[in-house]
């Protein structure tokens, strides 16, 4: 349902299973507030008019994430992905028959991703860099962990790399922790993070000032890391042709 409160037009969902309103910025930009089942339409009016400066400030990102998204190209020979905060040129070279599919990382002359496809390969270009991403992903992870855990003085009982559409990474009473593959596109200090913040959370649990000093102390980069990838979040979502949301809850 298409709605208007405050001179912002936005769309209402209703939810069984949601205990609280929740607003986003769908795919295409629009405001989109999801209700719980039995709550009035006027609780949706007055979330959005107290978030309309909120949603300004996510328009104006979500415009700007799109020209640079837009600017790379299609996904193809010739387009460009991130990685490690950089952008890299793509290019297709069709192989012989009965060689397999495989993707390099070449750097020695310019930025480059090239995948060596076999003829017999049906799958989309994007699952087949996706599949070489979470690779490099998982490894890039592991290093950071390793290099990070004893400066904490924590040892995470299991690592996991998983496309969580809403966080970065999370952690878990247990000592799992989990990354988004997608961090493997951003810049390294911006990875660093993540893995200081999610290993923190072994030590500190919450977002106390406790364990903000915990995370800035091991990780001076905390601060820039944050607004990075507030600015660039959809960027990585959108590097494949995928989209996610940016959120604010009441």
């Amino acid at each position: 349902m298409r709605r208007e409160a405050a001179g912002v037009s936005y769309r209402l969902r209703r939810s069984p299973r949601a205990r609280r309103l929740r607003l986003v910025l769908d795919g295409d930009g629009m405001p989109l507030v999801t209700l719980p089942a039995r709550a009035p339409a006027r609780l949706a009016d007055d979330f959005v008019a107290s978030r309309r400066e909120w949603i300004g400030r996510q328009r104006t990102r979500f415009e700007a994430q799109r020209e640079r998204h837009v600017a790379r190209g299609p996904l193809g020979s010739g387009g460009s992905i991130e990685l490690s905060g950089q952008s890299h040129r793509v290019e297709v070279c069709v192989l012989q028959p009965g060689r397999r599919t495989r993707v390099e990382h070449d750097d020695r002359l310019a930025p480059l991703i090239r995948v060596w496809l076999s003829p017999v390969d049906d799958r989309p270009l994007s699952s087949i860099l996706e599949a070489w991403l979470r690779r490099e992903a998982r490894s890039a992870v592991h290093r950071r962990v390793a290099a990070r855990a004893p400066q904490l003085g924590v040892s995470p009982a299991a690592v996991a790399i998983r496309d969580q559409r809403t966080r970065w990474g999370s952690a878990s009473r247990t000592g799992r922790i989990s990354f988004s593959w997608r961090l493997v596109l951003a810049p390294p200090a911006v990875l660093d993070y993540v893995v200081v913040h999610e290993l923190a959370h072994l030590a500190v649990f919450g977002h106390s000032a406790a364990f903000w000093e915990l995370v800035r102390s091991v990780s001076p980069e905390t601060d820039r890391a944050r607004r990075w990838l507030r600015e660039h979040a959809r960027e990585l979502h959108w590097s494949l042709e995928t989209a996610d949301a940016m959120t604010s809850e009441a």
